[in-house]
């Protein structure tokens, strides 16, 4: 299991990163670039999981992975979202 964090978290890092910069940088564009850096942490992923010389449990990290940025960034959509509908940082 510890290996498989190590694999996974660098992905949530880059997701939160991701979502931080999209929502600071452009949040009324958050519905063009969310799908952007989901893009890039997809690439990101596969990037990491076929570095690692571990075949186990690769579908299980490419999953963990995704599903967990896909949460982050769907979190991010809705703060965007409720932002640009109460007028909130505009």
């Amino acid at each position: 299991m510890a290996t498989s964090l190590r694999s996974v978290i660098p992905v949530w890092a880059a997701a939160i990163l991701g979502a931080v910069a999209v929502l600071v940088i452009a949040p009324a564009a958050a519905l063009t670039w969310v799908p952007v850096v989901m893009a890039a942490l997809v690439l990101l992923t596969f990037t990491i999981q076929l570095s690692l010389a571990r075949k186990e449990g690769l579908v299980e990290r490419i999953v963990a992975s995704l599903s967990g940025a896909l949460l982050i960034l769907l979190i991010a959509t809705a703060i965007a979202w409720f932002a640009t509908r109460t007028g909130v940082g505009a």
